[in-house]
């Protein structure tokens, strides 16, 4: 008996640490559709609590909208577009949401939260990942989410993988 309750501890240890990271509450969407881009942060620094979280937006992505969270203060960061386009009210789009921040909170290592941001997804093939790269300041320490695998690489052979949604089909 003994045994086997050290087997299953150590299973149930492994399998932590492979989700303990920033992460997509939904990894697949269709390409081109509106999303919910819900991040996950399952814990802190090495103990230390997050006191900020930015997220990178993908190239491509438009219509984005950032949930304010209560006790964080919420960035908005903007760079221009190399070629404006016309939204689908026929406004015109000279600039995008390059990255989203929420500063001057706490987040306890003990708890989780979610952060979302509200967007259109980029049309891309079927099966294109695309990634959210974040980081995770804490009051000692940092996590950068940010690492994207190399063709053939497996994003869990990654010590910080940005959080990833796969591209499908249109239904």
């Amino acid at each position: 008996m003994l045994r086997f309750s050290c087997a299953f501890l150590l299973g149930i240890t492994a399998s932590t640490a492979a989700f303990a990271h920033a992460s997509l509450e939904t990894t697949q969407a269709p390409t081109g559709s509106y999303y919910t881009a819900v991040i996950r942060i399952t814990h802190g620094c090495n103990g230390s609590p997050t006191k900020k979280v930015m997220v990178k937006i993908p190239e491509g992505a438009t219509s984005v909208r950032p949930q304010p969270k209560p006790g964080w203060n919420l960035h908005i960061i903007k760079t221009k577009l190399d070629q404006p386009y016309k939204d689908a009210h026929g406004r015109e789009i000279s600039e995008r949401v390059s990255e989203v921040h929420w500063t001057d909170g706490k987040l306890l290592d003990e708890h989780y939260d979610e952060f979302r941001i509200r967007l259109k997804l980029p049309e891309a093939p079927p099966g294109t990942v695309t990634y959210f790269p974040t980081v995770q300041e804490c009051e000692q320490g940092v996590h950068r989410w940010i690492e994207i695998p190399q063709p053939g690489q497996k994003a869990s052979e990654l010590r910080e993988p940005a959080p990833a949604v796969t591209l499908t089909a249109k239904p």
